[in-house]
């Protein structure tokens, strides 16, 4: 009873959160940047301003699949973003952008997320198949492994929520400062970005929630 207890729960977080960022987007959508410029107007700005000419913009595949690549030195941009003068591409290039800047001062958890990704990596793959075993084959041990696996990966969860929240606001600040939105219209764009930075919570939140469920099962087995 306890497990379908954390699973009902997981899946109201996961579906509330997404439910809400997609809700607030497609309202933000609906608005019309005063200014009239476009989410890639407004990055290349920001970006120019913060002496990263080197950084480029790139217009990418898919809904809600923009980052920044501090790799390559891409801000990619989904196409609806990348396009459109509304609220939610000004306010999702701009975080964008915030990243990059992040990137360029060494922002210490971007550096520590970024050199950490390689090992969580891992660490997805092999926590979902020891996970698997121990619960399958009945091997404790594999399970414990597993459950270290997604204490790793909440961990880097917990890293990531300090980025992304700091990239918020400096993309915010970015926009009042440039005067690439009215100040009427920044409430907005804290809404679009706080509805983002929300799943990120959730992920860390459902994370938790599956580990003290492992936690449990693998305590009954021993």
């Amino acid at each position: 009873m306890e497990y379908y207890l954390f699973l009902a729960i997981t899946l109201a977080i996961t579906i509330g959160s997404q439910a809400y960022l997609n809700s607030t987007t497609k309202k933000c959508e609906k608005i019309l940047s005063k200014k009239g410029l476009r989410g890639e107007m407004v990055a290349r700005r920001i970006l120019d301003h913060n002496d990263l000419k080197n950084v480029s913009i790139e217009a990418n595949n898919g809904y809600l699949s923009d980052h920044y690549d501090p790799r390559k030195k891409v801000v990619r941009l989904s196409s609806a973003i990348y396009a459109d003068q509304t609220i939610a591409s000004v306010s999702v290039a701009a975080h964008e952008c915030g990243h990059a800047i992040q990137d360029k001062e060494g922002y210490l958890f971007l550096r520590i997320r970024s050199m950490i990704i390689p090992l969580v990596n891992l660490a997805s793959k092999a926590g979902y198949i020891a996970i698997l075993i121990g619960i399958f084959a009945g091997i404790t041990k594999f399970l414990w492994l597993g459950i270290i696996c997604e204490v790793l990966i909440m961990l880097f969860q917990l890293i990531t929520l300090p980025v992304e929240f700091n990239a918020s606001s400096r993309g915010l600040k970015q926009l009042l400062n440039l005067g690439l939105v009215e100040n009427d219209e920044i409430k907005y764009c804290k809404k679009m970005l706080t509805a983002a930075a929300l799943t990120y919570v959730a992920s860390v939140a459902t994370s938790a929630i599956e580990i003290a469920r492992l936690v449990l099962m693998a305590r009954r087995r021993d």
